[in-house]
């Protein structure tokens, strides 16, 4: 049974047939949410220019159709000879406003994009403000095929002429209305539309691409939850590990296990942990945003952004805060369930006793933070659980102790913990298969297959970006062009030398409010001549959630961000910016740190592994495609040498990307 997604709905002809006092009527019984008379008056004004501008047309119209992923309701559908017009009304406004041009844009792209019966139709967004002096009619798309037409900014009275000039344009055809209304809406969400939608109250079903993701996550979710409920009723204390296809959702699956236990009066009350300090950071302040911004808007009580900001701070925190407030502290924490995003990325006991000897004043501290961290759970008496959420080959940066860490820990410390582990965690890129055989000897241990995510959820353009970067990364040249073959359909990827050419490909790719940026290598030293100065800190905040008017944004094509600010975010098109620090050449990938006036070479395993990483994930940011910029270097300037970027720019010509 199709769910229905919007307050009203009816034939054109019902709808004028109809008085006002009952489509009004018929919404105000269907909304979920507290009625102003400021909203009875929007939907009388609506109505009004409706019943005026649809006489003698044939087709459905749709009251306030909602758009999960978005969080937010379009105002008026119209459904007429198989063309879908998107229009939002601002009465009383005069301006057209371009965060308004984007909201009637970012509709229509969704619907595109995510609504399976709309995915072939002529979508015509259409901005009416009631007050503005002229009208900009002409229909056009941005570019050639393109479904989704660059928005129309009219006057009221202009309306029905939008909607004669569109069927004029692009003909008459019939289409079955139930068919279309039973199309699934299935949504593919980045991390920050999905825990706001999580955090007003949703569930994971609602936001999922597909129903093999929304089924995987559930499963994940569940299996996660009963193993919590399970260790409390025992008096047990467990450890569970899941892991994940790239973009499966595993940070989605631990905000949802955070958010479902968000009561801090519950024994069940848990904490979501990362070491990933943007992506904390933006998390809070995307919710902090989205909740007062809702509350504001409702006007039911005070509240002040400090208050609410306040309230998700409390279950998503910086690991390395609650790693201090435990050293300050010997008692239990205050949650019994810590759930740890990018669990990999933990220091080894090498980098944590450093940190602690340098920073805490603490010479005898000799505990990897995996261990320490168990411990803190440990100080419970009756119960505990701590869930790791594991990616594979994703270490970037110096002393990260991979996953088997967390595994010696137990085997080290903890032999009375129950251990759930996925069996996806066997898998060569983990490293850790060995220490599981070896656990199982002695260790009360589970395998549980529900704590593997197997469905990718990530871009709903190609699921194949991640193996492709793989193939590139690990020179498996014959992989990689036979796998672009099927990606470039969907997902552009184009390579140039010219970084304004790329910024022009990024700004004419994007409509609406998609997002688009620069990204490169933090030891990408040798981009100042294209104005990237890599040294100088960005604030995630601003530049992943500021809008394209603001300089810090990532709009702006100014500040870049390199792999620690964007691991585990996402941009919808990304531009790469490749340095002389990771350099092909016919006997391998070259590695080379920049220090003082020349690059030298990177000896060290551990550190030509965490340089490839950083650079998987910089190629994999973007949910609808990227443009990759390899300098050309310059003769005159020896620390950018053209011989130190030329083989990997024919390089990525050789695997079939196409130049810009």
């Amino acid at each position: 049974m199709a769910i229905q997604r919007y307050l009203y709905s009816a034939t054109i002809g019902t709808f004028l047939q109809g008085s006002t006092e009952e489509v009004i009527g018929s919404l105000a019984r269907r909304a979920e949410f507290s009625l102003e008379r400021e909203q009875e008056r929007a939907w009388e004004a609506q109505i009004k220019i409706l019943k005026d501008s649809l006489v003698n047309l044939d087709g459905y119209i749709y009251f306030e159709y909602d758009i999960p992923r978005m969080g937010r309701r379009i105002d008026t559908l119209l459904l007429v000879n198989s063309i879908l017009f998107v229009v939002e009304f601002k009465i009383g406004q005069s301006e057209y406003e371009s965060s308004a041009i984007d909201q009637v844009w970012d509709y229509s792209l969704d619907l595109h994009n995510f609504h399976e019966t709309s995915h072939k139709l002529i979508i015509v967004p259409i901005l009416v403000c009631t007050e503005a002096r002229r009208s900009y009619l002409e229909l056009c798309q941005k570019s050639p095929g393109d479904l989704v037409l660059t928005p129309i900014r009219a006057k009221a009275c202009d309306l029905r002429l939008v909607i004669d000039n569109a069927i004029s344009l692009f003909g008459v055809r019939q289409l079955d209305i139930s068919d279309w209304e039973s199309g699934k809406y299935q949504p593919t969400p980045n991390i920050i539309e999905a825990a706001r939608y999580l955090y007003n109250n949703h569930s994971v079903q609602d936001i999922s691409r597909s129903d093999a993701s929304a089924i995987n996550l559930t499963k994940t979710t569940t299996a996660i939850s009963n193993i919590i409920t399970t260790s409390k009723d025992n008096g047990r204390k467990a450890i569970c590990f899941v892991t994940g296809v790239p973009g499966a959702g595993k940070t989605l699956v631990g905000l949802n296990i955070a958010i479902s236990h968000i009561d801090k009066y519950s024994e069940l009350y848990s904490v979501f942990l990362s070491g990933n300090g943007p992506l904390v950071a933006v998390l809070r302040e995307a919710l902090a945003r989205d909740r007062y911004n809702r509350q504001k808007s409702e006007r039911s009580r005070k509240v002040t952004k400090g208050n609410v900001l306040s309230e998700v701070k409390m279950f998503i925190q910086n690991v390395h805060n609650f790693r201090d407030e435990c050293l300050k502290d010997p008692r239990p924490p205050f949650e019994h369930v810590a759930i740890f995003d990018e669990a990999q990325r933990a220091w080894n006991m090498e980098q944590t006793s450093l940190f602690m000897r340098r920073k805490k004043n603490r010479s005898n501290f000799y505990l990897s933070e995996p261990e320490y961290l168990i411990s803190c759970l440990d100080r419970h008496k009756d119960w505990a659980v701590v869930v790791c959420l594991v990616g594979g080959g994703q270490e970037i940066n110096t002393g990260e102790a991979g996953i088997s860490e967390w595994l010696k820990a137990i085997k080290r410390s903890y032999k009375h913990w129950k251990v759930y582990v996925s069996p996806g965690l066997t898998d060569t890129e983990y490293s850790a298969e060995s220490i599981i055989m070896e656990l199982s000897e002695g260790q009360d241990i589970c395998f549980e297959k529900d704590l593997h995510l197997g469905v990718s959820m990530r871009s709903f353009r190609s699921e194949n970006v991640s193996y492709f970067v793989k193939c590139i990364l690990d020179l498996d040249s014959e992989r990689a062009k036979s796998t672009i073959k099927n990606i470039l359909e969907r997902y552009p990827i184009v390579i140039t030398r010219d970084i304004e050419l790329a910024k022009q490909w990024l700004r004419n790719k994007a409509r609406g409010s998609e997002r688009y940026g620069i990204v490169v290598s933090s030891q990408a030293e040798r981009l100042r001549p294209q104005a990237i100065h890599v040294k100088a800190p960005v604030d995630p905040v601003h530049w992943f959630l500021d809008p394209k008017t603001d300089t810090r944004s990532s709009y702006y094509l100014e500040d870049v961000a390199t792999e620690f600010d964007i691991q585990g975010l996402e941009l919808d098109y990304s531009c790469v910016v490749w340095d002389a620090d990771f350099r092909y050449s016919l006997s391998g990938w070259q590695h080379y740190s920049f220090c003082g006036d020349r690059w030298r070479n990177i000896v060290k395993a551990e550190r030509k592994t965490y340089q490839k990483n950083a650079y998987r994930v910089l190629l994999t940011r973007a949910r609808q495609g990227m443009v990759i910029v390899v300098p050309e270097g310059d003769h005159s300037d020896p620390t950018r040498d053209p011989s130190f970027y030329d083989p990997t720019y024919e390089y990525l010509r050789s695997i079939k990307i196409p130049e810009l």
